[in-house]
């Protein structure tokens, strides 16, 4: 479920115990807004309840009277006399108390008035009337220039990259004839464009797109462009006078790095999460076959949940170095059930890019070197297909990948010296190029192995 598509349907209830599925490779799914679904209490070995007794609290039942399990019922202490006749009355001795004199009982009683009288007006001066100090007198905390007073945070803490962030980061809502959703965003330029994913604002043209900003305003929004092949988006509101965040270096993100993930997961407007940069360079397909994201995604522990989608991965100068865009999700679900501390955020260069062609044209482009792979091969590398696969050209007549000496039933074991092992990761690294830009492929021919350098060209967005 997308953050803007709305809801699926419901799962069948199990009547049986479930299979375990079958281990696979880890999928990858869009953080999307959730349904809460009530589950029963477990259920326990049956318990029968009394009549609820008059005045007790709700769901209360009193446990009738029994005796403790392994012990016998209670039983007389002495022998029953014959006949059920009573046993014989014991004989008992009592001694004669001696009476107060009157000279003793006067001084009491005045002595005990007194006393009654003393603490009376004692406890009146020291209690209340319903027996509580009129002060708790409890410890309390100097606040440097007195209660209220704005607390600091040093800048590169938590909470004070928190305080810089939070103004510029929006929650986006959509409705559309299908449902509703929701996801994050955050400022670009002050003058009203807001960046999120394409998933977020998926079908707003038929619909309603909301931008809630961090002081609860509202504004409708349109989309200005859009592509799914970086899974981003550009959103316009009519406003002035926002306050942006600034795009930061994403190349120079290392593997360690402290992050702060900003958005509205599950709707909570304004949620911050901590964590580490946990891989750079992962290749993820995110979204469904038909739409599919490519992404070289920045990897993070930073919790991410349904509705983080499109909200800013930042560094510790408060920069943005990363779009949320998808989480893992275990082998044999079909939905995402939230964070498991696998984050994907879309590197920030990337971004950059995609939203000034978005701004400037509404349109996107990608590089491509002009191939179809063949997924069935599951050799070393990747291999085009050696046969043109449906009346397609497996290279592209007179593309970059036919230019440079590429043809059908080549292997491609590397792109600038780094090994790949499965058609997307090829894909997500062409991907992370801009066109026009030179890269070096390793590609194997029957038993050689050679080195070209392909330019790579450019295609547009769906």
């Amino acid at each position: 479920m997308s953050d803007a598509d709305g809801t699926r349907p419901a799962e069948p209830a199990a009547t049986g115990p479930v299979p375990a599925p079958a281990p696979s490779a880890p999928l990858f799914a869009a953080p999307s807004s959730y349904r809460h679904v009530a589950r029963p209490a477990a259920a326990d070995a049956p318990v029968a309840h009394a009549a609820p007794v008059p005045g007790a609290h709700p769901g209360y039942a009193p446990v009738p009277p029994a005796t403790a399990p392994g012990h016998a019922s209670p039983v007389p202490l002495g022998p029953p006399t014959p006949g059920g006749a009573a046993a014989a009355p014991q004989v008992v001795r009592r001694r004669r108390r001696r009476a107060l004199s009157v000279a003793w009982v006067a001084p009491l009683v005045v002595l005990a008035l007194v006393a009654g009288v003393g603490g009376g007006v004692l406890g009146a001066r020291l209690l209340p009337d319903d027996a509580r100090p009129a002060d708790a007198a409890l410890p309390t905390v100097a606040v440097p220039g007195g209660t209220g007073a704005p607390v600091d945070r040093a800048p590169d803490s938590v909470a004070g990259i928190a305080a810089g962030v939070l103004p510029s980061v929006v929650s986006i809502e959509v409705r559309t004839p299908d449902g509703e959703g929701s996801g994050s965003g955050f400022v670009l330029r002050e003058d009203g464009y807001v960046l999120t994913n394409n998933h977020v604002v998926a079908g707003a043209d038929s619909g309603s797109l909301v931008v809630v900003f961090g002081d609860g305003s509202e504004l409708p929004g349109t989309v200005v462009g859009a592509t799914g092949e970086y899974d981003l988006a550009v959103v316009k509101v009519e406003a002035s006078g926002l306050t942006p965040l600034v795009l930061g270096d994403s190349d120079a993100v290392v593997v360690g790095d402290p992050v702060v993930a900003v958005g509205a997961p599950l709707g909570l407007v304004g949620t911050v999460t901590t964590g580490i940069v946990s891989a750079r360079n992962r290749p993820v397909v995110a979204g469904d076959s038909s739409d599919a994201a490519f992404i070289n995604a920045i990897q993070t522990d930073a919790a991410i949940n349904p509705g983080n989608s499109g909200g800013p991965l930042v560094n510790a100068a408060g920069e943005v170095v990363g779009i949320n865009s998808a989480i893992a999700q275990l082998p044999g679900r079909l939905t995402s059930a939230g964070s498991i501390g696998l984050g994907f955020a879309i590197p920030s260069n990337q971004a950059r890019r995609t939203a000034e062609q978005l701004i400037e044209t509404g349109r996107a482009t990608y590089p491509v070197i002009g191939v179809l792979l063949d997924n069935e091969y599951s050799g070393e590398g990747v291999r085009v297909f050696e046969q043109d696969p449906d009346g397609q050209s497996a290279v592209t007549p007179d593309g970059p990948a036919d230019a440079a000496g590429i043809r059908r039933g080549d292997v491609i074991l590397a792109i600038d010296g780094r090994p790949v092992t499965a058609s997307e990761e090829l894909i997500v690294a062409i991907r992370a190029h801009r066109p026009g830009d030179t890269v070096v492929l390793r590609v194997r021919t029957g038993e050689s192995e050679r080195d070209v350098r392909v330019r790579l060209d450019e295609a547009p967005s769906d």
